[in-house]
């Protein structure tokens, strides 16, 4: 965990700091630590607003940044933060990512390539079918399906992915501590048993209130190459998530409907409007160029030279310290100590700072 993450928590806790509050600080501080000790002055040249501003002197009298770490411990979640290189690179294009991230399961290096799916919750034979068979394919051909965990076309789609033995993320809106609606909770369950993720920019504690939904959906278009929207009336959550997409210049595909369906008249028009007519998986992974994708992600895979690079990597998919490494993979230190300078010099590992190290790519 960044070093940091445990202040990013505790201004989190506060309504009036959101994603753009977090950059704003970030930018001028560098290290949010300095925060504890800033002066009013000091905040003011973050560019914050006397309403900000009041919030995060709130923050750093009554919130104690230990205290709220240990929360998260008590739930068994983890936490990404905007400086962390684990931070999703595609969700730092948009104008405001969020500054943290709270996480059940992994974001992985093939999550890069991902598409959201989104629809109607009160869906048609016709919407539950064109989800089952187009999500399917595409999970089979390693796209992470990313959606709500909402009812309807969202709960289809995941439930689709996991069929295919695929990845999916489901991004929440509210605080991890509790999974909305309740009655997807064995949904989550099955996520997160499979090596997906549920992630979610709100703190523990956050209900489920209608305008997070709006921020919730940027951060699903954010994670995705582009978003799929299959059945959606005309004024509709979904289509919020397709405008946030072209906003970040993603593409934006629609299943067309039946012209006489309440439920196609979102879709419809999307297509009107440019969104790419989808009919089979095939014309998304053609529009995405799936192949050029997927060899640039295998490029950066990680290739041991001998069975003791091997061993240590296997080891490195988390952070670990050189005396941990020594004592789990059995080897002297004088053996490690030199694997370890000649791994990082060819770039297959990364230092994090003092003796602590990760994998830098993925062990194929």
């Amino acid at each position: 965990m960044h070093p940091e993450a445990k202040y990013w928590v505790a201004l989190s806790r506060h309504k009036k700091i959101g994603a753009r509050t977090f950059l704003k600080l970030h930018k001028r501080f560098r290290s949010l630590k300095l925060v504890w000790q800033a002066t009013q002055r000091e905040l003011a040249e973050a560019h914050l607003d006397l309403g900000q501003i009041e919030a995060v002197k709130e923050v750093t009298r009554k919130v104690n940044p230990d205290e709220e770490l240990e929360k998260l411990k008590k739930y068994k979640i983890d936490i990404l933060i905007y400086p962390d290189k684990e931070y999703p690179k595609i969700l730092k294009e948009i104008p405001d990512p969020p500054g943290i991230l709270y996480l059940k399961g992994k974001i992985l290096p093939e999550d890069e390539i991902s598409l959201a799916v989104v629809g109607s919750r009160k869906y048609s034979a016709y919407g539950k079918r064109a989800t089952e068979q187009i999500v399917y394919a595409l999970a089979k051909n390693h796209l992470t399906i990313i959606s709500g965990l909402a009812l309807g076309i969202d709960a289809i789609a995941h439930e689709a992915a996991l069929e295919a033995h695929g990845r999916t993320i489901a991004v929440l809106g509210c605080g991890l501590d509790q999974i909305y609606p309740s009655s997807n909770i064995r949904l989550a369950d099955k996520i997160l048993a499979s090596r997906g993720a549920i992630i979610s920019e709100f703190p523990l504690g956050m209900p489920a209130l209608r305008y997070n939904f709006p921020i919730r959906n940027r951060i699903i278009a954010g994670l995705s190459l582009g978003t799929l929207v299959i059945e959606a009336t005309e004024i509709s959550g979904s289509l919020l998530t397709a405008t946030a997409a072209i906003e970040y210049n993603r593409e934006v595909f629609a299943v067309p409907g039946e012209i006489f369906a309440e439920n196609s008249v979102g879709t419809n028009k999307l297509i009107k409007m440019g969104a790419k007519t989808v009919t089979t998986y095939q014309d998304i992974l053609e529009e995405l160029k799936m192949e050029e994708k997927t060899k640039a992600i295998n490029a950066r895979q990680v290739l041991p030279a001998n069975k003791e690079e091997e061993s240590l990597l296997k080891l490195l998919k988390e952070p670990l310290l050189a005396d941990q490494i020594v004592v789990k993979s059995g080897y002297e230190t004088s053996i490690v100590n030199s694997l370890l300078v000649q791994m990082e010099m060819k770039g297959i590992i990364r230092n994090l700072g003092g003796t602590r190290y990760i994998i830098n790519g993925k062990l194929k």
